[in-house]
């Protein structure tokens, strides 16, 4: 499949009018994904935390978006909940390695953001080792996306487009300031329906968060 990239850059940054919000927000109710709106940063977090109970078991995929709403920091570190990537990171991955899949795998709450949504319904997210997809897709009880509106496109080809020219050298530059690695497009998860109803919620933020 050939895919001609020709949208401006700006259009990947800019956040959308509340029409075009709510049209995508109809658009993947229709497609059983949940789909609530946020006035700002402060109450996507307060959304967030009305869905997920207190104790409850939480995996996180790595999202500058929930770093910055100080979602990342209230799950690990207030002790309020069963924080599962900590755990996994103090295991031996190598004598540990079948129980560190089990507990990333099948987790009750999978949280995280994703790279694009479009008009139409669809969810597409991007990974280098994947280790958020199999959550999303199928293993997690619940998960809950927190997406700043700026990642509504118009399509799956424009989605495809706004990973590739915009996130991508925006995550390359993150990771070699974190940990002097280099990033890829490895796996690509696209959701176009969820068949179990209720079970994903993407929170839309009327601002730009994340990449």
């Amino acid at each position: 499949m050939t895919i001609e990239f020709e949208v401006s850059e700006a259009v990947f940054t800019q956040i959308p009018t509340d029409e075009r919000i709510e049209r995508t927000a109809k658009a993947l109710e229709a497609n059983n994904i949940k789909t609530l709106i946020a006035e700002d940063g402060a109450d996507a977090k307060r959304i967030f935390f009305e869905l997920v109970p207190e104790g409850a078991e939480v995996f996180l995929g790595a999202s500058v978006t929930l770093e910055t709403l100080g979602i990342k920091d209230e799950v690990e570190k207030s002790g309020r909940y069963d924080a599962l990537r900590p755990k996994m990171f103090a295991m031996n991955r190598e004598t540990q390695g079948k129980e560190i899949r089990k507990l990333g795998g099948t987790p009750d709450y999978a949280a995280g953001s994703v790279q694009a949504v479009t008009e139409d319904g669809h969810v597409l997210i991007a990974s280098n080792t994947g280790s958020q997809l199999g959550p999303y897709a199928s293993g997690a009880g619940k998960v809950i996306w927190v997406v700043g509106a700026q990642k509504i496109v118009k399509d799956i080809n424009e989605g495809m487009e706004r990973i590739q020219e915009h996130v991508l050298p925006l995550e390359e530059e993150h990771m070699q300031g974190l940990y002097k690695v280099s990033t890829a497009v490895s796996k690509l998860l696209i959701v176009n329906k969820e068949v179990r109803p209720g079970r994903i919620t993407m929170i839309i933020v009327k601002e730009k968060l994340g990449f």
